[in-house]
């Protein structure tokens, strides 16, 4: 009886488990076992089949009933959504096994080209990737701007800054780098089987293939370097500057192979035109062109209320600097890629609008143009052993050649052995770049489809090959005592806050609190070479107002300052600060600012005349300023009588983050005013003496330590007792008689208001106080 009422449970929990009809059935909540391996992998390509299977049929269906209106149009979304998923699912397993995902964008298109689809399922595969001119148009128009849109992306990602700190051992680095691989892969061009070349364009050829032979892939190379925390050691900025000049010689050099391809020789009239044309272009570029561009984002930023106008602005910077470049007789990618590297250099909202355009690029462009690259590459031809003989030769000769020639730069400028075989390693990586110049060779008629599939091949070997051996390379290299202090320099920037402000917007009215508050933000943009926009809240018409100009003025003059000392702790100097005047009306409502902090103002700087009450509230002129903007902001309150001093600043810590990032705005200002900083503990109320609790004031007063180190700071830390908060950090400031800068909350409410402490210490102190929301 028992064994029977176990068996009709088992049945009855089995047929409960059993999953109705359309219901997805989960293997692994199945009772009684695991799920198999094989199992397991069904599942996964599960979807990705039945993808395919609404597909196919709809696209059968519609070829066999003749051309119907929208047939090519629904092949090319047939198209898109199979490399766009293929694509991300093997990029996806390439990157949890520590590659790049251009790896599994490629091999994508493998699997969905001649070589592996068209071999198993032709007539699949001839549905989906039919060989109409154009229908292959289509598809490759979406991947030849995509071309584009990648080469802005490394652009914009182009840090000329690290080119310059380490452009000496790099150049001689990208110099040696480029010149034996291309030598190498030049020599190669000459001497390969006239099968492998176009008909008469040998000499073409064969500086396409030393280009694809000398270049690296700046995208990879950084993310390896990035991935390792190797960007700010010097190694790394060497191996990322190098590939950098490297990418962009590489450009111009595809610039005149161009050019001597649409003339069919070397004419040395041609040539000198084309060499001049693109001389005369980077020049333009990089002077005119770099403050126009600036300007031109600006404009787009402040004056467009619609979305992603800034994006509109970038897109069509791109687009006429790269039909400038066709017009010089030149490829498109030139100016596509100048035009990236101007707009990474605009100051406004930079890393804003790389990832507004990152994501549509990442998820929609790169997969099609990669997975193209892929669908071209007829692996099947590796089959003949001359031709995979070949593919071996020229995969040694890049990498000895690449290998030799970065390694000599690195001795050239006196890098140790180790340095040296790092720098080989990590600049032998082709990725992105190496496609993207192979590609435009088999479509300019430079590369026959046979050379392209062993380019193509080359690549993914040498890409796949980096990753290993640079890790390897990095993890032996010994840090030294700068590159510790550089990394722990950049580590309490993450943390920090000053470091991600981007544009500060500073109201103030013609008064000497306004002139002393464009002082103080003058210096907080100069730190980092943030754009300053001075807006003019108020005109008194008294005769001895100041004059508005004189804040600007004024601003500029402390970002100077900030930037100097700056550059002697960085041994850098920031960018110079870009201050403009908004010509707005008179702000009287909060929707005008709250419109203004949509536009990529990371900090409010407000400094008015008449700022407090008697009671210690602030007046209704300081809300309503302050209420529409949505981020972190300042109010500076002017001493009762008297101007106010830099030569002290009292900053009080709570422990709390808001306290931590006032007092990192303080630092900033005594760095930049040459001022002494005080930190002080102020305990809040109801905190129990004891050892823990001194423990913890002390590991906050460390923190607070290390963070005024960060600005080359000797600041001053000391904990203060008293029954009551305001009356601690009065007594620590009336010491100092200078500028209490102090770290608030914002607290709900119609009035602006700081909380008590913040109250009490606006009614019973005089002198002056920066409160930082943030």
């Amino acid at each position: 009886m028992i064994h029977q009422n176990l068996s009709s449970s088992t049945a009855r929990d089995r047929e409960r488990a059993r999953p109705l009809p359309g219901e997805y059935a989960r293997i692994q909540d199945l009772p009684g076992r695991e799920p198999t391996r094989v199992e397991l992998r069904m599942r996964r390509w599960l979807w990705p089949l039945a993808l395919a299977l609404v597909l196919l049929p709809g696209l059968a269906l519609a070829k066999a009933g003749g051309k119907t209106p929208g047939l090519d149009e629904a092949v090319l979304v047939a198209e898109i959504v199979l490399l766009v998923t293929v694509g991300r699912l093997l990029g996806e397993l390439m990157l949890r096994i520590g590659q790049p995902t251009i790896v599994g964008q490629l091999l994508a298109g493998v699997l969905l080209g001649p070589s592996v689809f068209g071999k198993l399922w032709p007539y699949a595969h001839d549905l989906i990737f039919p060989h109409e001119p154009s229908q292959k148009a289509m598809i490759a128009a979406i991947a030849q701007f995509g071309v584009l849109l990648l080469l802005l992306l490394t652009g914009m990602e182009t840090d000329l800054r690290l080119v310059r700190r380490a452009r000496a051992t790099a150049t001689a680095v990208s110099l040696t780098g480029i010149a034996l691989p291309f030598a190498c892969g030049f020599a190669l061009g000459q001497f390969l089987p006239a099968t492998l070349l176009p008909g008469g364009h040998r000499l073409v050829s064969s500086l396409f293939l030393g280009t694809a032979l000398s270049i690296s892939s700046v995208k990879i190379v950084a993310s390896v370097i990035r991935e390792m925390n190797f960007m700010r050691r010097n190694l790394g900025q060497v191996i990322v500057a190098s590939a950098i000049i490297e990418d962009s010689i590489g450009w111009v050099i595809i610039a005149i192979t161009f050019g001597i391809a649409r003339t069919g020789g070397v004419d040395a009239m041609s040539l000198l035109k084309t060499v001049g044309g693109v001389g005369l272009f980077l020049l333009a570029s990089f002077t005119v062109g770099q403050y126009a561009v600036f300007r031109i984002i600006r404009w787009a930023n402040d004056r467009f209320s619609s979305e992603f106008a800034v994006v509109t602005a970038i897109l069509v910077i791109m687009g006429v600097m790269s039909l400038i470049t066709y017009g010089l007789g030149v490829q498109t990618v030139l100016g596509a890629f100048v035009a990236g590297i101007l707009v990474g250099e605009s100051p406004i909202l930079t890393e804003h609008i790389q990832q507004q355009l990152r994501g549509l690029v990442a998820a929609l462009f790169m997969p099609v143009f990669f997975g193209q690259a892929g669908i071209s590459a007829d692996l099947s031809i590796l089959g003949q052993p001359q031709l995979l003989g070949l593919t071996a030769v020229i995969v040694a000769i890049a990498s000895i050649g690449k290998f030799s020639g970065a390694f000599a730069g690195g001795k050239l400028s006196g890098m140790s052995l180790r340095e040296s075989l790092a720098l080989g390693c990590g600049m032998n990586a082709r990725g992105s770049t190496e496609v993207i110049v192979a590609t435009i060779g088999l479509t300019m008629g430079a590369l026959t489809q046979n050379l392209f599939t062993m380019i193509v091949t080359m690549a993914v070997v040498t890409t796949m090959a980096m990753p290993p051996m640079l890790r390897y390379a990095l993890a032996r290299l010994p840090m030294s005592k700068e590159e510790q202090t550089r990394l722990e320099r950049e580590e309490i920037d993450a943390r920090g806050f000053v470091a991600k402000i981007e544009r500060v917007l500073l109201a103030v009215d013609d008064s000497p609190t306004g002139k002393f508050a464009a002082r103080l933000a003058g210096y907080l943009a100069g730190v980092r070479g943030m754009p300053l926009t001075v807006m003019q809240v108020e005109q008194r018409r008294a005769a001895t107002a100041a004059n508005p100009q004189a804040h600007v003025e004024e601003a500029k003059q402390s970002a100077t300052q900030a930037a100097a000392a700056a550059e002697q702790v960085e041994q850098e100097a920031p960018r110079p600060v870009d201050i403009t005047t908004q010509a707005t009306p008179p702000v009287k409502t909060p929707e005008l600012v709250g419109e203004l902090s949509r536009k990529g103002y990371g900090f409010f700087f407000v400094g008015i005349d008449a700022t407090r009450t008697p009671d210690g509230g602030f007046t209704k002129k300081i809300t309503d300023l302050v209420e529409g903007f949505e981020g972190p902001f300042a109010v500076f309150v002017a001493p009762e009588q008297g101007e106010a001093g830099l030569t002290e600043i009292f900053i009080p810590i709570t422990g709390t983050d808001v306290s931590r990032r006032g007092a990192e705005v303080g630092f900033v200002i005594a760095r930049a005013a040459q001022a002494r900083a005080h930190a002080v503990y102020v305990a809040p109320r109801g905190e129990i003496p004891g050892q823990r609790t001194r423990r913890s004031q002390e590991a906050v007063l460390r923190d607070i330590a290390q963070l005024g180190s960060r600005y080359d700071l000797d600041v001053e830390t000391r904990i203060a007792r008293s029954e009551l908060t305001e009356t601690r950090i009065l007594r620590q400031a009336a010491d100092t008689q200078g500028l209490i800068v102090m770290g608030v909350n914002r607290r709900p409410g119609d009035v602006l208001f700081f909380g008590n402490t913040a109250a009490a210490l606006m009614q019973r102190w005089n002198g002056a106080i920066l409160f930082v929301a943030s």
